[in-house]
């Protein structure tokens, strides 16, 4: 590409092959229109590819210069603002003075599109030479009758200004005069832009002057008011008593933007209350009435912004009720943001009022005329409840309502949110024991009418831990007996088929085998008997039993389990022996009918080792009636559901912790606003902004910038130093895409002619089209970007070669083979946090799994572990507590999610080996298990985890 500025991107298409310059000539001096702009076309694709055609430019000056061609006309303004118009030692052509008298007869041309497409290609120009004769046009362009041309002449007169104030000195006093007397928005737009970036002063004086009729500007006006209003109070405090109306009045502004720049602008230049409840109330209207629900969150992601200063949020807090307007919209996204920020805010003031709107929210998802999608209301529903189990936990007064609300969706078809409801039960019982007499009395109520296996096991050992008085054990005994239907099981069964297969034969000897019958067209067809029997309907099944039937035996340890508690409490409770053998001897019946059924043959999957060893267990536990294993069963299990809440409440607190530190420490340079410069109204450090330019950086400060996000550690050498053509490239991974920028050096004394660069992807990249070809002279060099698509978390490969012919040789075109760049899997993978209930739920649904055997040199478990969870970028489920201590072994869950959606799930199980002799240097051993959705996931991550195993 040419290292002129050009402001005009040009799409060069696929031809390669261009006419020599004496072909141009003959098209451009005596083809019609159509084949003049043709052929300037090429040659302005050539002069941007680095050809010099000095012998075209007195042909163009004399033979499409005068042409009134609108097509050529616009061609030849590109042609102009890439075309090189000084000599060697930078004088300006001669020729220019021909192109600068055909430009002054365009700003005088009385079409109105003519000037201001002129006007609008002369704010390109950097010759002052050439603009200066064309100044008096310029100015008398000011006073045309039409706004286009006006409003290019206000662009053109600003960057000749800005670049060459001496052309034109008193341009901020004309445009002065010129913006009182107009009236078109657009050029009062511009003039008044003109006058804040060149001469403040002057733009202050006409806001001054019409301050009270600002309501009543056009939008794009009123967003370049908001603009000076910021910079100048927030350069100049003393200013904003002056002009705070004047944003408070654009608050009411018919143009969505300029309502969210006036609110966005009255936050940062006033804390006071009267201000954020103002603007607080501007973002919560925009968010009801936009339809983009791109804007939605934009401005909700503000509002999330303003309870993080603590003067903010006590404001905040009282609009919570305004807040909670935006439930009404149907996007689950905004719904969730809005959820989270009302968390955020609730306290014991109003709590009250949110539960019962969030109650309500509950109770309108339930009902038939809801019309959402599926999904959607789904994960809405989920929200709801996970927010009224927050405000439950926090706020006591509010569990005995929320609670019974919440209970009717344990039979919803919805297993997550029952699951959810149900682990909010279970916490809630715990906290508030009031609540148990209640609960569990409506559990055993709505016991037989729960289809799903998920919300059967929750409830189950929710009752047998809080089933406490004899009537309660002995209903939920006389549930679980109805539930799971006439035992022995394995007896009843087969008694039920024989008693099928009686039926069936009588069936067969009563009525015919087969019949014939006649059709509409006269011939006869055979019915077989089997078509005509009968098909008896299936019976009823009991939840539990039919679980069973099914396989699903993780069930039956979490029954026996419940068994036993519930005989444990009735034993304590009662003294009468024969009650006491009776309803043990029921229990362990129940236990045994389990086994034998899983055993037999009939479920459709026979019962695990695992489960038949749990079962097992709870039926010695019973036999023996064993104090400790009482304690066991009795009690420990709920004192560890105490200790996991109390390690959940400090785990929150250190998140929370970490949200609120502060991130200006002793050492931070300090920034007087006193001595910077008046349009430094940011506030920003520029050495620490220039260096982090320099190094790639996009953002924050200089100790908070990675060193390895420098641009020098992502360059890749493509060729080697002795190729004749060096190349080496920039890989910046973007979202969506990857930007392979090349950095090509001609090394030989040769002109290089048609270099073009021929990249290939292996794995899910795609090339989105072919790096333009360029021509390097004699040690020249060029920049070539070319742009790869990625669809999905894998690792990835670009390798090719670049392809040249040498200017004046007769032989093959030369070819150099590049290095191959791998892409990293670690671009694409951010840490995610998601429930233990989620993990385990994605954990059996992949179908994609890579084990991996632990080769490493690491001796240490929990330096092994930090080392994987830092090299892997993947963030740790497991509590810190569980991974604290001292011990032999090491089993966590990791879990990330991919830019593209993609979950990825890793279970790590280690141990350090104990040698007889003692020695503490015998590395780490285990495996690594991963599970995604996709094979390119499994095996890229599986890849990475297995080059960083060692140091």
């Amino acid at each position: 590409m040419s290292e002129l500025a050009c402001y005009t991107l040009i799409n060069q298409g696929s031809e390669s092959e261009f006419p020599n310059e004496q072909q141009l000539k003959q098209d451009l001096e005596h083809g019609d229109s159509r084949v003049k702009a043709q052929a300037l076309k090429k040659v302005i694709i050539m002069v941007l590819n680095g050809e010099r055609l000095p012998g075209l430019l007195m042909t163009i000056i004399r033979f499409v210069l005068p042409s009134t061609d609108h097509t050529l006309k616009k061609l030849l303004l590109v042609f102009w603002e890439i075309w090189p118009k000084t000599s060697q030692d930078g004088k300006l052509l001669h020729e220019m003075i021909l192109v600068c008298d055909a430009y002054r007869k365009d700003l005088q041309h009385p079409n109105e599109f003519i000037r201001g497409s002129t006007l609008r290609f002369l704010c390109k120009l950097k010759e002052p030479e050439l603009l200066e004769p064309l100044m008096p046009s310029i100015r008398a362009c000011l006073e045309h009758r039409h706004a286009y041309v006006r409003r290019n002449a206000v662009l053109a007169i600003y960057t000749i200004y800005k670049n060459f104030d001496q052309l034109i000195p008193d341009a901020p006093e004309l445009i002065q005069s010129y913006l009182e007397g107009e009236q078109d928005p657009s050029c009062k737009r511009n003039a008044f832009m003109m006058l804040v970036h060149v001469d403040r002063e002057r733009a202050l004086d006409y806001l001054t002057g019409c301050i009270d009729q600002v309501s009543e500007f056009n939008d794009i006006l009123q967003l370049v008011i908001v603009e000076l209003v910021y910079k100048v109070c927030y350069a100049n405090p003393s200013e904003r008593p002056r002009f705070i109306r004047c944003i408070y009045n654009l608050l009411n502004s018919n143009s969505a933007a300029v309502r969210y720049e006036a609110a966005g602008t009255l936050v940062t230049l006033s804390s006071s209350p009267t201000a954020i409840k103002a603007a607080t109330q501007c973002y919560i209207e925009l968010i009801v009435k936009e339809s983009d629900n791109n804007v939605k969150l934009i401005v909700l992601d503000r509002l999330i912004s303003l309870k993080d200063l603590p003067t903010h949020k006590k404001v905040l807090e009282d609009q919570v009720m305004d807040i909670l307007r935006v439930l009404s919209l149907a996007d689950i996204e905004v719904r969730k943001k809005t959820l989270a920020l009302v968390l955020d805010l609730v306290n014991s003031r109003n709590i009250d009022e949110v539960v019962m709107i969030l109650k309500k929210e509950v109770t309108a998802t339930s009902s038939p005329g809801e019309t959402e999608a599926g999904d959607d209301l789904a994960s809405y529903r989920l929200a709801l409840v996970k927010t009224l189990h927050a405000c439950s936990i926090r706020f006591a007064s509010v569990a005995p309502s929320a609670v019974p609300l919440l209970l009717d969706f344990l039979t919803d078809s919805d297993t997550t949110t029952a699951e959810n409801v149900l682990v909010f039960v279970r916490e809630a019982i715990q906290r508030y024991p009031q609540l148990k007499g209640s609960v569990v009395s409506r559990l055993i109520e709505m016991f037989s009418h729960i289809q799903y296996v998920e919300v059967h096991r929750s409830i189950l050992w929710i009752l047998g831990e809080y089933c406490t008085s004899v009537e309660d054990i002995a209903r939920v005994v006389a549930e679980i007996r109805t539930s799971l239907g006439e035992i022995p099981i394995v007896d009843s069964e087969l008694r039920k088929q024989a008693g099928n297969e009686e039926e069936e034969d009588e069936n067969n000897d009563d009525k015919p085998k087969g019949a014939q019958l006649v059709t509409s067209d006269g011939t006869y067809i055979s019915q077989s008997a089997l078509s005509t029997t009968a098909v008896k309907k299936d019976e009823k099944i009991p939840p539990i039993r039919g679980y069973l039937l099914d396989g699903k035996f993780f069930i039956a340890g979490i029954l026996a389990s419940t068994l036993t508690k519930l005989a444990i409490r009735y034993l304590n409770a009662v003294d009468e022996p024969s009650s006491r053998n009776s309803f043990t001897a029921e229990a362990m019946l129940i236990m045994a009918c389990i086994l034998h059924l899983g055993r037999s043959g009939i479920p459709k999957k026979p019962i695990t080792e695992d489960d038949v060893e749990r079962v097992c267990i709870c039926i010695r536990v019973l036999a023996e009636r064993n104090e400790t294993m009482s304690v066991v069963f009795g009690e420990q299990s709920r004192q560890a559901l105490a200790s996991m809440l109390v390690a959940k409440e400090l785990e929150e607190g250190e998140k929370k912790e970490d949200v609120t530190k502060v991130e200006v420490h002793a050492d931070d340079g300090i920034i007087f606003q006193l001595l910077s410069g008046k349009d430094d109204f940011v506030g920003e450090n520029k050495f620490d902004m220039s260096l982090l330019q320099a190094t790639g950086g996009t953002g924050g400060s200089v100790q908070q910038q990675d060193k390895g996000s420098s641009k020098l550690n992502k360059v890749v050498q493509l060729t080697g130093f002795s190729d004749p053509v060096y190349a080496e490239a920039y890989v910046n991974v973007n979202q969506y895409d990857i930007v392979f920028d090349v950095l090509v050096v001609n090394q030989t004394s040769d002109t290089l002619q048609g270099l073009s660069l021929e990249l290939a992807t292996l794995g899910d990249l795609r090339l989105v089209e072919r790096p333009s070809t360029v021509t390097l002279g004699p040690h020249d060099f060029a920049n070539i970007k070319a742009s790869i698509k990625v669809s999905s978390t894998e690792n990835g490969i670009i390798f090719g070669n670049i392809v040249y012919d040498i200017v004046g040789s007769t032989s093959d075109r030369n070819c150099v083979i590049l290095n191959n760049v791998h892409i990293d899997i670690m671009d694409y993978i951010q840490p995610a946090t998601c429930t233990d209930s989620e993990f385990r739920k994605m954990w059996m649904e992949f179908e994609w799994e890579n084990k991996i055997n632990l080769n490493t040199n690491i001796t240490e478990l929990n330096e092994f572990f930090e080392h994987l969870v830092t090299s892997t970028n993947m963030n740790c489920l497991t509590p810190k507590q569980a991974l604290t201590g001292d011990c032999g072994f090491l089993a966590a869950n990791l879990y990330a999610r991919s830019i593209f959606g993609e979950d990825a799930l890793a279970n790590i199980s280690i141990e350090k080996p104990v040698t007889p002799e003692g020695s503490s240097d015998v590395p780490v051993q285990g495996h690594i298990r991963i599970r995604a959705k996709t094979q390119g996931m499994a095996l890229s991550l599986g890849d990475k985890i297995t080059s960083c195993q060692k140091r």
